[in-house]
């Protein structure tokens, strides 16, 4: 392969921030747990959905950042010259045509809640470097891919799909106040912190009788990963925000084995495996 094309796939996967993808699966892994489960021939659908969405999300958010970069983060593929912008909108807007178009070969419903997610991302990308609750936004996207997951299970909509879907956007929330620490360069907050706490205390409070071992001892898994990934940024030495963010990403998976604590060992095993290809992918592609 030549060089040129290796350099433009990179490229593409840079700009799909594919290293995240392993935290998208999961989502929709847990948020369709979470919805009874069943109709298992509705996640291939579901899956190739949610990873357009997400690509062609991360695209668009190059696009609209391509000013800011050119000052601040002159490495990204816009302003390094790799790509064009005007590209990068037509690549963006077409992976979220085919994104919400896989959602609605599942059902009205998926594809309905599908578009507005679709809206919050077009909502963040167009405004996150202007307005101080981006994070809001950032969380709300995660929570709403767990209802887009849940609406193509036998169940559908739940309770606990909701409940669940909240403590992960509160999670989000609290890590992408530490990304925009580092992308806009401002005053590190501590508050942020407190958020991630979040879906532990949610699964303390929903687990109960056989369930609660299960919830306590993945809760003790996800705050030992936080706890690791915030010494890169509030240790001793050079702060390292870049590593906190990329690591509190990959903890995305911990919070979702940790929303389906009931599940059976099989589908821990496939959240063991998504964690250790975020961590692999990220050797590969910038996860920020």
């Amino acid at each position: 392969m030549s060089s040129v094309f290796l350099r433009s796939v990179r490229t593409l996967l840079i700009l799909g921030r594919v290293s995240n993808l392993p935290t998208v699966w999961s989502n929709c892994l847990a948020g369709w747990w979470l919805g009874g489960k069943g109709h298992a021939e509705k996640l291939p659908f579901l899956f190739a959905g949610a990873t357009l969405l997400y690509v062609g999300g991360m695209f668009l958010n190059d696009a609209f950042d391509a000013v800011f970069d050119r000052q601040y983060r002159s490495e990204r593929p816009i302003p390094s010259g790799h790509i064009t912008r005007r590209a990068v909108w037509l690549w963006g807007l077409a992976w979220l045509v085919l994104g919400a178009a896989c959602l609605f070969l599942i059902s009205t419903k998926t594809g309905g809640i599908g578009m507005v997610l679709l809206f919050c991302i077009l909502l963040y990308d167009g405004t996150h470097k202007h307005i101080s609750f981006a994070p809001i936004l950032m969380g709300a996207c995660r929570a709403i891919l767990y209802l887009v997951a849940a609406s193509t299970a036998s169940e559908q909509v739940t309770g606990l799909a909701v409940w669940c879907g909240l403590g992960l956007g509160a999670y989000v929330v609290g890590l992408s106040c530490f990304a925009r620490g580092e992308s806009l360069r401002g005053p590190l907050r501590y508050w942020p912190v407190l958020l991630l706490a979040a879906p532990i205390i949610l699964a303390l409070l929903i687990n109960a009788g056989l369930y609660r071992q299960n919830a306590l001892l993945l809760s003790a898994v996800l705050a030992v990963w936080c706890l690791k990934c915030m010494r890169y940024t509030f240790g001793a030495g050079e702060k390292q925000i870049g590593r906190t963010v990329s690591g509190l990403l990959a903890g995305i998976i911990f919070v979702d084995w940790l929303a389906v604590a009931d599940a059976p060992r099989e589908l821990g095993v496939a959240f063991l495996v998504l964690f250790g290809l975020a961590l692999l992918f990220q050797k590969f592609v910038p996860a920020t």
